[in-house]
């Protein structure tokens, strides 16, 4: 079973930073609480631009990433964080190539 990775950045303003890395952690929770499918996570900060975060999210494996994601207009939690971010500028599943 491969792990899989997912990166995505958003453009949040400055003053809903907190907020929304609180409901990320919930998300997580959220997207766990059936199967752990994240094994491990960073909700990371922009050096360059403090109103863009990035989540960097490992998961159980590929099949479990999408699934899950396919589920997310149903968190409790996406609708607040989605009306916190301005905008959604990258988002990605990885594998490893070798």
């Amino acid at each position: 079973m491969n792990q899989c990775t997912e990166f995505a950045v958003f453009k949040v303003k400055e003053e809903n930073i907190q907020r929304v890395r609180e409901l990320s952690e919930l998300i997580f929770s959220e997207m766990n609480l059936e199967k752990k499918v994240i094994l491990d996570y960073q909700v990371l900060c922009k050096t360059d631009a403090k109103d863009t975060l990035c989540w960097h999210l490992t998961w159980l494996d590929e099949q479990s990433a999408q699934s899950t994601t396919q589920k997310w207009p149903s968190f409790p939690s996406t609708k607040e964080f989605q009306s916190l971010v301005l905008e959604n500028l990258y988002y990605g599943h990885f594998i490893a190539s070798i």
